[in-house]
């Protein structure tokens, strides 16, 4: 049996979409991984083709050990979230995936319209790097092992980005 995701969606997620959505997508992502990379215009693409079906969650799930800059870059876009901005920030790092580096995160904190001087303040603070591990141990407990893993209404999908807009298409026109 497929893993099952752990915990539930809570007010602690980033969560994009309408609260009534029948679809739940929770990402697994590393901000590094070059496969997040790929499936991070995929899901835009199913979140414009769904709209209001689809809630989208992204996780912390930085592999550390091979993405220098993976951790940072979580903590940045959970700073960014303390001003209002995760998704903007979510999105410019995405975006801008082969310029990661310290220099390169607060370039996209200044574009995401950040106070800079509070955004050098919070990507200190122990809390945010303790949020960004506790998705971390979440993904753990979920089975996750590589990026991006996907879950949808909770249950692990096994595949790629590309894969879950084909089920999905499918599964609309049933």
């Amino acid at each position: 049996m497929p893993g099952q995701l752990k915990p539930a969606v809570s007010n602690q997620d980033h969560i994009q979409g309408a609260e009534e959505a029948t679809i739940e997508i929770v990402e697994y992502g590393d901000y590094q991984c070059p496969h997040c990379g790929a499936a991070y215009p995929v899901i835009q693409k199913i979140q414009k083709k769904f709209l209001t079906q689809i809630k989208f969650v992204f996780r912390n799930f930085p592999l550390a050990e091979s993405h220098r800059f993976a951790l940072p870059a979580a903590v940045a876009a959970e700073a960014a979230g303390l001003q209002g901005k995760y998704w903007e920030m979510h999105d410019l790092i995405f975006e801008n995936q082969k310029s990661l580096s310290h220099e390169g995160l607060f370039a996209m904190a200044k574009s995401a319209g950040l106070n800079i001087e509070q955004f050098k303040n919070d990507i200190q603070r122990p809390d945010l790097e303790e949020k960004v591990d506790a998705d971390f141990e979440s993904g753990i407990r979920s089975g996750v092992n590589g990026t991006p893993t996907f879950f949808v209404n909770g249950t692990r999908f096994d595949g790629g980005a590309e894969d879950l807009y084909d089920m999905l298409l499918e599964s609309a026109e049933d």
